[in-house]
């Protein structure tokens, strides 16, 4: 399994558009083969960031997401709202534990 985080900053207001559009783009992968989870994340000292954690089961399967019709057109709304891009790190999941 391989996890994502990528975290952005929002340009100031944006911040309720940006979320509805990532919880659409969320609600979606659900459907995607090789997804595992995912979390919208906000840092509590700075309301204005987002980190998002996506969790597949392959950076193939990932990739494949990229090319769904739903991803492309939040993302088209997403990156009018955001302070230019946004920052990409990917780690090798060793272990999970859920409830």
């Amino acid at each position: 399994m391989m996890t994502v985080v990528t975290e952005v900053t929002l340009k100031p207001g944006c911040e309720p558009e940006w979320d509805a559009a990532m919880r659409e783009r969320l609600s979606a992968a659900h459907e995607r083969p090789g997804w595992v989870g995912g979390q919208l994340t906000i840092p509590l000292d700075a309301p204005h960031k987002r980190a998002v954690i996506g969790t597949w089961e392959s950076r193939a399967d990932w990739e494949a997401w990229h090319e769904d019709d739903t991803f492309a057109e939040t993302r088209t709304r997403m990156d009018g709202l955001q302070e230019g891009r946004g920052e990409m790190v990917w780690y090798e999941v060793v272990t999970e534990g859920r409830a």
